[in-house]
């Protein structure tokens, strides 16, 4: 069969690759055949991962398409390796992202959540979030997540709350959980206490103010960036050693605007460097002085309400905290209290992650965890070995964290979410109640009216998912899990708590059993090319579902994997998605071209293969080892790279190329060569098959009528194919066509123009059997009668002799080479004049200097280039 009869037996192939064409049924056949539930078999090594629950209210971004990508590509592999897989999803029910939609909803008919009352709330939130909750879901299928839907959960179903209930129970019962009055991130708009991770920090444009308190000797001078807060000032605090304020330590000093006299203490946590050196102390509203006035047992005044209004009574009382900043400043300027110029102060100020409301410090009666000997146990499984994190170096973070932890305020001023199961009794009895115990009732009881933290329910989500509190069959098999993949961002907050939840919770299985997890692979943050971090305000953006539509899904999974290694920020660009889409396209023709010659995939054996097949196969066996050492170290940039290297520049550029001699030849030749085709090819859909699941699919089947690649078996390195002498052989011919190719250019020549030449010493070389591959690559004739050498090139030991004289212009040649020539001679003398010139030399930058030299050398390097191509040109006549 020739390389151009096509063969009528092979399924086809459209002649252009259209992901939309191929992505939406081939996803749905992969749901309908069950191929993404767990084989169950107990013979088969256990995989599973717990995706981090997007919340119910999202949409697709970069950063979930890089998480799920990462994913999905260690679970495709694991289950074409047999591994029993399963890649649970869920959704988080989001407490205040979820609550805050439903009452934007509410105030659109004129209604809030309070007119509706908290059960009536809590339905229509349950409404929202089965007609338009879960929108991510179905964005997940179009990137091809292979999850098992089956046992899709949801931090608020039976299962999970009842897990969450159980985790409540058992640490007050273990005196792990509390109630105080604390200091807490509190959202004067969501009206709730915050965690850490639902606070975003931002440099801020602030003030800076001086304000003198006290008169005369005992007059002291505090800067702060709140002037407002000073309302509840009960102290003024120094560093112990800062000899300037010595005298004063011990003594008091009056509050300006309020009469009161308060303390002048000396305390370690003081910056002396910072503003005066001297610092205002208000307990009730700054986390740091919180801690200060517990040292000195100082009063705690509170001076604003929920919503962050002025309570203190006064001239400011009813302002909002921003509108009494200025009018404090005003009122302390015209006592004589503000003693330097108000100046600009940029500051890191806390905003929260739902509405962008700045953040208030605040004293609140609060649930909180007892977290020190929970986060110990955390700390030491990752120390003693049991949690691996990926990369290495990302451990010292999780120590610095997870050893410094404070307690943690677990409980929420919202309606939507795990309501704290506690009771309280008319006599002052307080009673904490399990999933499987009644409430205690009569006159007088109440329930806390607060829900817990969303962290709190995805704290437990490796093994609430799987079934605990309950000792079930995907617990007992699947716990504890694989791998966790996440972002270095929520390392502390999801990852710590995780750890901590799972050692706890499942500690009666001893320690080796009771990790979440047994590695964590962290990834860093999607950036643009140029490593700028994402931003609306920047225009750099992408838009996941936007690249799918384009490009595809693979193209969109392919450009987030090849940036992706452990720990390191993502940069992709539209460009590369483009470049990514031009692949599959390339393997998109190379499968067609295989089709149409016959492609088989069983191997002949290995004595009726040319030295091109033996070659390929060992290039495809190193490939194979290369890849899985890649995937297991988590290194899919690596792989990518690996991959589409051997895919692009060797096997579509090269074999398929060498292949067309063999299958035009005919023969025993042309069989071996349909056959490497068709392995090579399957081989290497299978490697790509977790990163492109879709394009690798199509052409899969359509290569080999299997069931489907998503179980087909991965394939293994085998040192029996590896040849150094093949690969040596075909090395020497692909740079004797490399130099020849660019030699050509050189001269003018067009790729596709067909030159007489000789090919002299070629007979002497291993190459004397390839000389038909190479004339067909370089689109070389034989020399006819009249061969008139006119340009020739030296390679290793093969010299090349062309006759372009009827092919080019040789006076229009010449006189191009010549323009090129003059402008390379012009960039090599100004750049000498500089390097010449010593005021040049001692005063430019250094690497001014070096630029200068190195666009001499290049100038020089282009000089002796053209100079050469103008010597080979014929003379003129």
């Amino acid at each position: 069969m020739s390389a151009s009869q096509p063969d009528a037996s092979a399924p086809p192939l459209p002649q252009t690759f259209s992901p939309a064409e191929i992505e939406g049924k081939l996803y749905e056949r992969w749901v309908e055949r069950g191929y993404f539930t767990p084989s169950g078999k107990p013979d088969a090594t256990p995989f599973c991962i717990v995706i981090p629950p997007p919340n119910v209210t999202g949409s697709l971004h970069v950063g979930h398409a890089l998480d799920h990508t990462i994913q999905d590509i260690l679970v495709r592999r694991r289950r074409m390796q047999g591994y029993d897989t399963l890649w649970l999803p869920g959704t988080d029910h989001a407490g205040i992202a979820t609550q805050n939609v439903v009452e934007r909803e509410l105030a659109k008919e004129g209604l809030s959540r309070h007119d509706l009352g908290r059960e009536r709330f809590v339905e229509r939130v349950w409404q929202w979030k089965a007609e338009s909750g879960g929108r991510i879901l179905g964005q997940m299928r179009r990137l091809g997540d292979s999850v098992d839907w089956s046992r899709e959960r949801f931090t608020m179903d039976e299962g999970l709350s009842r897990a969450v209930l159980t985790m409540f129970k058992r640490l007050y019962d273990d005196g792990l959980i509390y109630r105080a009055e604390r200091i807490i991130n509190w959202c004067p708009r969501c009206l709730t206490a915050l965690s850490d991770i639902e606070v975003e920090h931002s440099e801020d444009e602030g003030e800076l103010v001086s304000i003198r308190y006290g008169e005369g000797d005992t007059s002291i001078v505090v800067a702060t960036t709140r002037a407002e807060t000073m309302l509840g000032d009960t102290a003024v605090a120094v560093h112990p050693d800062d000899e300037r304020y010595a005298h004063l330590v011990g003594r008091e000093v009056e509050l300006p605007l309020t009469g009161r006299r308060v303390p002048i203490i000396a305390d370690a946590h003081v910056d002396p460097e910072f503003g005066t050196g001297a610092v205002k102390v208000t307990p009730a509203h700054d986390p740091n002085d919180f801690e200060i006035g517990r040292r000195h047992n100082l009063p705690s005044i509170e001076i604003m309400d929920e919503h962050g209004v002025i309570t203190a009574h006064g001239p400011f009382q009813g302002l909002d905290r921003f509108e009494a900043r200025p009018a404090v400043v005003a009122a302390l300027r015209s006592e004589g209290r503000i003693v330097k110029e108000i100046r600009p102060y940029r500051h890191a100020v806390g905003h929260c992650q739902r509405c962008d409301t700045v953040v208030e410090p605040r004293v609140s009666l609060q649930w909180f965890v007892k977290v020190e000997p929970l986060a110990r146990a955390a700390s030491e499984a990752v120390r003693d070995g049991r949690i691996t994190i990926h990369p290495p170096e990302m451990a010292k973070r999780y120590f610095s964290w997870v050893d410094n932890m404070h307690d943690w305020c677990i409980s929420r001023q919202l309606w939507w979410g795990h309501r704290i199961p506690v009771w309280y009794g008319p006599d002052g009895q307080v009673v904490c109640v399990g999933p499987d115990e009644e409430p205690p009732s009569g006159e007088g009881w109440t329930q806390d009216p607060d829900v817990l933290d969303t962290w709190f329910s995805s704290g437990l989500w490796p093994m609430s998912t799987l079934g605990w509190p309950d000792e079930t069959d995907d617990l007992a098999r699947y716990y504890p899990t694989s791998v966790l993949v996440t972002g270095y961002d929520i390392l502390f907050f999801w990852v710590a708590r995780m750890a901590m939840f799972g050692l706890y919770g499942m500690q009666h299985r001893g320690k080796a059993d009771s990790v979440p997890f047994r590695e964590v692979v962290l990834h860093g943050m999607v950036r643009d090319a140029h490593g700028k971090k994402m931003s609306k305000s920047f225009g750099n953006v992408v838009d996941p579902l936007d690249w799918i539509e384009r490009y595809g899904a693979d193209a969109t999974r392919f450009t987030l994997a090849r940036g992706a290694n452990p720990g390191s920020d993502v940069p992709v660009s539209d460009e590369w998605c483009q470049g990514a889409r031009n692949f599959a396209t390339k393997l998109w023709n190379a499968a067609r071209f295989a089709l149409m010659n016959g492609a088989s995939t069983e191997l002949p054996i290995p004595d009726r293969l040319s030295t091109a097949d033996r070659w390929i196969l060992s290039r495809l066996h190193r490939l194979i080892a290369e890849v899985d050492t890649y995937y297991d170290s988590y290194e899919f940039a690596k792989v990518c790279e690996a991959i589409q290297g051997f895919a692009w520049g060797e096997f579509c550029d090269w074999y398929v190329e060498l292949a067309k001699t063999e299958l035009t030849a005919g023969g025993e030749a042309a069989d071996a060569a349909r056959a490497v085709l068709g392995h090579v090819l399957d081989r290497l859909l299978r490697l790509l098959h977790p990163v492109m699941p879709f394009v690798t699919e199509e052409l899969w089947l359509a290569l080999t009528k299997g069931e489907s690649l998503v179980i087909a078996e991965w394939p293994r390195a085998e040192s029996d194919w590896l040849d150094d002498a093949a690969e040596a052989e075909i090395a020497r011919l692909r740079r004797l066509v490399t130099e020849v190719r660019r030699f050509r250019a050189d001269q003018g020549l067009r790729p596709g123009q067909r030159v007489p030449a000789r090919l002299v010493g070629i007979e002497r070389t291993v190459l004397a059997g390839h000389e038909t591959a190479i004339r067909s690559l370089l689109r070389l004739d034989p020399p006819g009668e009249g061969f008139n050498r006119t340009a020739s090139l030296l390679v290793d030991d093969v010299t090349v002799e062309l006759d372009t004289a009827g092919v080019i212009d040789v006076a229009a040649e010449r006189k191009r080479l010549e323009k090129d020539l003059a402008n390379a001679r012009k960039e090599r003398d100004q750049a000498a004049r500089k390097l010449a010139n010593p005021d040049f030399l001692n005063k430019a930058p250094a690497q001014v200097v070096e630029k200068v030299r190195t666009q001499h050398a290049t100038a020089e390097n282009e000089i002796a280039r053209l100079e050469a191509q103008l010597a080979a040109l014929p003379s003129p006549r």
